[in-house]
């Protein structure tokens, strides 16, 4: 029998979202190990799945996974920004996406996201050329204090830039762990005990997998599409892909377009997506973040998308 070694995040809140689901295809834009794919299709009899990851590992490892489904189910190795684009045609009634590392790949040392890895490498898709190790050891001065402001939110960026800088003029940065101990495992963020390294590695993991950019593609590729009475869930596991989450899902949301200098409404007032499902951030219980502490920072955010005649 496969052995599973995950625990889905939130997924009790995920079925409710989903509840109403009954037939048409769910996509899962990060399949992973499928623990909510594999939950919702066990559910849901009528439910066709369309799974995607950039990993060629699960995509591997979720075939196998599936094979009891294997004629309700589709699984792709493929950035999810391009999902919906090639199957948009068909009736979708659910999207899902679980933004952000794996279990798979925090767990298999090798990958380079831990602490202790004695690689830095990062890629969500190891067929990619840029890593970690190009980012940590190549990229100029400037760029690294970029990412650490904007991607690890971290206030010493230009004091963390530097020390790696002078470490690398040395001897190049090799590992996960030589990283972590340069920069820190210890310390508080926003009150929270988040240390140097842990916003880092966020930093560098956002930068070498485009993470933000792939978010911001897949709500526009969602958003430009045909796709009517579907649920959109997103979990995210930080500020920056949760921000961009609520504020598109509120720009969906809005009917009048109109400049904010408009006497009055001009554009007809009919240009709304469809409705915000959760009005503020679901979280997981303390139960689920003690069973699980990987899920201790999650947020879940849904939309339901039902388009106005202009929309």
């Amino acid at each position: 029998m496969l052995q599973v070694p995950h625990i889905p995040v939130m997924l009790d809140e995920v079925k409710t979202i989903f509840k109403s689901l009954k037939d048409g295809y769910l996509v899962d834009c990060t399949l992973g190990y499928g623990g909510h794919t594999y939950a919702l299709l066990s559910e849901k009899k009528s439910l066709h799945a369309i799974g995607c990851d950039r990993d060629e590992e699960a995509v591997e490892f979720s075939k196998k996974r599936f094979e009891q489904f294997k004629d309700r189910v589709t699984i792709e190795h493929k950035n999810f920004s391009s999902i919906i684009g090639k199957y948009e045609h068909l009736p979708i009634c659910g999207i899902l996406a679980d933004i952000g590392v794996s279990s798979l790949q925090l767990d298999k040392n090798e990958r380079g996201f831990g602490f202790d890895s004695l690689n830095l490498d990062m890629r969500m898709d190891t067929a990619q050329n840029l890593s970690a190790y190009e980012v940590v050891n190549r990229y100029p001065k400037n760029e690294l204090e970029r990412i650490l402001r904007d991607y690890g939110e971290l206030k010493e960026y230009k004091k963390i830039a530097k020390l790696i800088c002078d470490k690398r003029e040395k001897e190049p940065v090799k590992d996960a762990k030589t990283l972590a101990d340069l920069v820190g495992r210890r310390g508080h963020f926003n009150g929270r005990s988040v240390s140097p390294a842990t916003l880092v590695f966020q930093a560098v993991r956002i930068e070498v997998n485009r993470e933000l950019q792939e978010l911001e593609e897949l709500l526009k590729s969602i958003q430009n599409s045909k796709i009517t009475d579907c649920i959109v869930c997103i979990i995210s596991f930080h500020s920056l892909e949760d921000r961009i989450v609520k504020q598109t899902f509120k720009s969906w949301a809005k009917s009048c377009i109109c400049l904010p200098e408009a006497l009055k409404c001009e554009c007809g007032n009919n240009h709304a997506l469809g409705e915000i499902i959760t009005k503020k951030a679901l979280e997981p219980t303390n139960e689920e973040v003690k069973a699980n502490p990987r899920s201790r920072s999650s947020k879940l955010r849904a939309f339901y998308i039902k388009r106005g005649v202009h929309a």
